[in-house]
């Protein structure tokens, strides 16, 4: 019960027990301390509470959790099930390779789950960034590409084209997608020192919601990340190894559209996608 509630405290502790500062940025009014929004509001709090998920922070399915997709990458990658736009860049690829996806790019590449997603959800997977070569070393690991760089470990979900009912047009470079609709979270962004939470507005803008500029909030080389996304009821959530990241209650919710890996100049591993409906 304390690790079920604990991630929560914390949560509620950085958005209650806070006061802003002289000097700190502010969205939508709210101060911004160590990327939390910090609030007074009695029913903003009341409305993390309602939407706290056990589950998310565990990685366990809730009993009433329904599996809707899942992908263990054990064989060649599905391109009826997965669409990859990738920057028109030299040395890179994706694959699958001993049971994960492997991004290995040095552009911009966005990975799409060809299935509409809708309703309430939970989207859940493993993520890991080998880390750079020793210098001197790259002749002799021949697992290196170039592309390791501890940066960008990035996704959309429920994106959508409001002029266009075919989303898959692009080419993978990050200024190509503003156009959508959709929320995003680049985690480790602009060379692993910000992570970010944005929601595209379908119309160029991409609304800074909140963000983090401190370490433990940024990526490490050899880490295994477990995220965990959820969709509920209006509210989008982001968890990273059970513990909230981002919460956003959408007075204009975005309740359908498209999941994609995102990544630019990196290699990246992914593994055991599951998506559950979610009650």
């Amino acid at each position: 019960m304390i690790k079920i509630i604990a991630p929560l405290l914390a949560a509620l502790l950085s958005i209650t027990g806070m006061q802003s500062q002289d000097g700190q940025p502010s969205i939508s009014g709210c101060p911004v301390i160590q990327g939390r929004m910090n609030t007074s509001s009695l029913s903003h709090t009341l409305a993390l509470l309602h939407n706290y998920h056990p589950s998310s922070a565990t990685g366990s399915p809730a009993a009433t959790d329904t599996l809707l997709f899942s992908d263990d990458f054990e064989h060649a990658l599905d391109t009826t099930v997965w669409i990859s736009e990738i920057a028109p860049q030299p040395s890179s690829h994706i694959y699958t390779a001993n049971g994960q996806l492997v991004l290995d790019t040095k552009g911009g590449v966005t990975v799409w789950l060809k299935k509409k997603l809708q309703g309430n959800l939970r989207i859940e997977y493993n993520r890991s960034l080998p880390a750079p070569p020793a210098p001197g070393a790259a002749s002799s690991a021949p697992a290196a590409t170039g592309n390791e760089r501890v940066s960008d470990l990035n996704q959309f979900w429920m994106a959508m084209d409001p002029r266009n009912g075919n989303l898959f047009t692009r080419n993978g470079v990050l200024e190509a997608y503003d156009s959508l609709l959709l929320y995003y979270v680049g985690m480790g962004g602009n060379s692993n020192s910000t992570t970010r939470f944005r929601k595209y507005e379908g119309n160029g803008e991409r609304r800074l919601l909140q963000e983090y500029t401190d370490r433990p909030h940024l990526l490490e080389a050899g880490k295994t990340y477990h995220i965990s996304t959820i969709v509920k009821d209006g509210t989008t959530q982001f968890y990273v190894n059970g513990e909230l990241y981002f919460s956003f209650t959408d007075p204009a919710p975005l309740k359908e559209g498209y999941f994609g890996f995102r990544s630019t100049k990196s290699k990246q591993l992914i593994e055991g996608i599951k998506i559950y409906r979610i009650k």
